[in-house]
């Protein structure tokens, strides 16, 4: 598998699967266009090279073929802002309309093909398909980390329909094997995970994984009811599964069987309902009244964990600690970011994976105090589980 480093594009057409899955408003303006930033450095390798690039992408899940709110149009005019490259569309991703216009692309010139998705076949990793969209370019580059995890037609299937010497990864994708491999094969100790979001049963998997490998594994966010209530506590109105008390309990013995410290918050700010506007209180979490339910964690909490972080030397933060979106709740994730972004000025190596932690770390404009922010969250989380990724699978044969 050749390295995009040393590679040269000159005279080729590389045919790039890129994730451009990017939030527009209604007026079909891109409002993040993050995504497409990230996988710049790929693009003008290619085109500096004197190579031309053929754009593969997702944009939502557009359910019974083509629709004009998921169409990849409405990025052309920015893709062509971030490039500086003339920017031509092609109206499919096979078929007549893409051959022909990949036949007539120019060196220095990008060919943006319409949705993926609007095929059937994509998510079902159909290989007709993939050969078809193959036989548009004359090597493969996959930077779509954040849909790794996916067998998709143009994720993974793609790439069997190029030799070894003709597929490989772009820059994005490097850097986010690089920087989840370090935390889960090399990291420093002490090692400190911290896991948040609503549910348990999401993260089962990624906290076993880390039981081996982790000096630290904190829990916030909803799932830290659900260990609460299993210990005996009164949660009150407060998120929790009851099918997953067993098996958290099973998590804190085997934390303990580890020598991994689990570090469940020991007080909440609970509020009277799910309102920015909610009446609150500081609350011990074996004791939540009835009616109340935990939003964030409380002051307690908060100096705890942030003194575990405070003394890591590798950190992962997969999830917030609580409802971070309303300004009453957003204390407890805020101090932990802020944390984050404090330790790692100190050295300490920090990962941020996971759509709400990236949405958090953005809203606190900490994004750049930290040593890396995945693109992917499905992806990443699977990795951290262990699984293997079949868009790097492919690629790496």
């Amino acid at each position: 598998m050749p390295n995009i480093d040393n590679f040269n594009f000159g005279g080729r057409k590389a045919l790039v699967r890129v994730d451009f899955n990017v939030p527009l408003n209604e007026q079909f303006e891109i409002t993040d266009d993050t995504r497409m930033r990230r996988s710049m450095p790929t693009i003008k390798k290619i085109l500096s090279d004197g190579g031309s690039v053929i754009i593969l992408s997702h944009l939502g899940r557009p359910k019974n073929g083509p629709e004009d709110k998921f169409s990849l149009q409405h990025l052309a005019d920015h893709l062509a802002e971030l490039t500086g490259a003339k920017v031509l569309f092609a109206s499919d991703c096979v078929g007549e309309v893409a051959e022909q216009a990949a036949a007539n692309l120019a060196a220095g010139e990008i060919l943006l093909l319409e949705n993926t998705r609007f095929h059937a076949g994509e998510t079902k990793g159909d290989e007709a398909l993939a050969g078809q969209m193959a036989k548009l370019g004359d090597v493969y580059v996959n930077d779509a980390f954040g849909t790794a995890h996916r067998a998709h037609a143009s994720t993974a299937v793609i790439a069997q329909f190029f030799p070894a010497d003709s597929r490989m990864f772009g820059y994005l994708m490097q850097a986010e094997l690089e920087n989840a491999s370090k935390v889960m094969t090399s990291a420093e100790a002490p090692f400190t995970a911290i896991l948040g979001g609503a549910k348990v049963s999401d993260k089962i998997l990624i906290i076993e994984n880390l039981l081996d490998r982790a000096q630290n594994i904190i829990i916030g966010g909803g799932m830290a009811y659900t260990f609460f209530k299993a210990q005996g506590g009164k949660i009150g109105s407060s998120l929790c599964e009851d099918d997953k008390l067993e098996l958290a309990l099973e998590l804190i013995e085997k934390a303990k069987a580890n020598g991994v410290e689990l570090v469940l918050p020991e007080d909440s700010i609970a509020a009277d309902a799910f309102s920015n506007d909610a009446n609150t209180q500081e609350v011990s979490n074996m004791d939540i009244s009835e009616g109340w339910m935990g939003l964030d964690i409380g002051p307690k909490a908060t100096q705890k964990i942030t003194d575990v972080i405070a003394a890591s030397r590798t950190i992962l933060w997969n999830g917030p600690m609580g409802v971070f979106e309303m300004e009453k709740f957003q204390n407890g994730t805020k101090a932990v970011a802020l944390c984050i972004a404090d330790t790692t000025k100190k050295g300490a190596f920090s990962l941020i994976g996971g759509g709400d932690s990236v949405a958090a770390i953005n809203k606190f404009e900490l994004a750049d105090q930290v040593s890396y922010v995945s693109t992917g969250g499905g992806a990443m989380l699977e990795f951290f589980e262990g699984k293997t990724l079949p868009g790097v699978a492919a690629i790496e044969g």
